[in-house]
């Protein structure tokens, strides 16, 4: 993919953070410019090509933009923003008396996804993944990693699609639109990986994390669990039953968390008691 060549003297900076900044057209609001610092050429190519993959494989997802180089020689990616967009975290926190609703949206947005079936040769398998994670953790003993190796191996295969890392956050709507966003992580297998990440943000976190990143109080964020699951799952399925079986995929992300903060989060952990 060739980048398109753009002036910075048409962009206004906006934002930053690890990886680079982001820019908004001056004449136009509706553009955004993510911009890699210097040297990063293939990253934001890579996330062209699979944000591409993922559109052409039918996941609602905002169309993707161009791949752009400045004068400067830095790489970066152009696209469209979604006007008056509001995630399904930010519109609960603003509106708990409504979220029933929304859980209810992200639900079936959920159901939806878990039930298209992808091309398993395009994206990489959600259990090698975890396999990666596992082997790269410092923090688990030997005898630990056996046991999540083969909890891990023993899930069942699925030809469907998985998000990577489905927060409430991550899914938006405007009007009668819905789209998730941030699919940087999207992977093919099995539904529970996913869903895990609903349970941890909604139950496992903290109050204080919970408020930052999701706009709500905890107590809302467990509402939104005890409305998702019985759409999600059907309602037939107690609450506690689900649970137990959502728990230990819950807790499989600290392998995420850990890689990122680099040290043990117990409070994770816990989740995984089942297993180990």
């Amino acid at each position: 993919m060739e980048p398109v060549r753009i002036s910075l003297d048409d962009y206004i900076l906006s934002g930053g953070g690890a990886n680079g900044e982001s820019y908004d057209k001056k004449d136009d609001p509706s553009v955004m410019l993510k911009l890699y610092f210097p040297g990063k050429i293939q990253q934001p190519l890579d996330e062209m090509n699979l944000a591409r993959k993922v559109y052409e494989a039918g996941i609602p997802t905002p169309e993707p933009g161009e791949y752009v180089v400045t004068e400067d020689g830095r790489y970066g990616i152009r696209f469209k923003r979604i006007l008056g967009k509001k995630s399904y975290s930010r519109a609960t926190g603003d509106e708990p008396e409504k979220v029933a609703q929304f859980a209810s949206e992200f639900a079936l947005m959920c159901k939806q996804l878990h039930s298209t079936h992808i091309d398993t040769t395009q994206f990489e398998n959600v259990k090698d993944r975890y396999f990666r994670l596992l082997k790269e953790n410092p923090f688990f003993t030997p005898e630990q990693k056996d046991k999540l190796a083969r909890f891990i191996a023993d899930t069942p295969d699925e030809d469907t699609a998985v998000h990577g890392d489905l927060q409430y956050s991550n899914a938006i709507f405007v009007g009668d639109k819905r789209y998730f966003i941030d699919l940087g992580d999207f992977c093919w297998g099995n539904h529970l990986f996913d869903i895990g990440m609903v349970y941890l943000c909604c139950y496992l976190s903290d109050e204080d994390f919970i408020r930052e990143t999701f706009h709500m109080p905890k107590s809302v964020a467990m509402q939104f669990w005890d409305c998702f699951a019985p759409v999600y799952f059907g309602e037939g399925i107690p609450l506690k039953e689900i649970e137990e079986i959502v728990r230990p995929y819950a807790g499989l992300k600290t392998l995420i968390i850990e890689r990122d903060t680099k040290c043990p989060m117990l409070e994770f952990r816990d989740a995984l008691s089942s297993i180990l």
